[in-house]
């Protein structure tokens, strides 16, 4: 039996469903591909839905796509754009891309 099921460990997605943890997800891009507007738009509205919450946001990589969605999510939240820069810096560390923060108008 694999020890992974859909890239999580087997014992994360036993947790997943005991909790009814509902998955859903942005398809996997190249690193050099910027997100459409309407996938972010898709996934914004999942975040916002309080039907939803708690949410864990997150990606395989955990850097680009996260980002992206949560500097839109932040812009939402009336958050200036030095700090959501500053947070995705902070989290992106080594794998910050200029490109996610000067090529997506939050």
């Amino acid at each position: 039996m694999s020890s992974k099921v859909a890239g999580y460990q087997v014992k994360h997605m036993s947790w997943i469903t005991e909790e009814f943890i509902i998955s859903s997800g942005i398809e996997a891009l190249e690193p050099f591909v910027n997100i459409p507007q309407d996938t972010i738009r898709e996934a914004l509205k999942v975040v916002l839905d309080a039907k939803n919450h708690p949410v864990l946001i997150h990606c395989k990589r955990g850097k680009h796509r996260t980002g992206c969605l949560v500097g839109c999510l932040r812009k939402l939240q009336k958050w200036c754009l030095t700090s959501i820069f500053d947070e995705y810096q902070r989290f992106a560390a080594a794998k910050a891309r200029v490109a996610d923060q000067s090529g997506r108008e939050f």
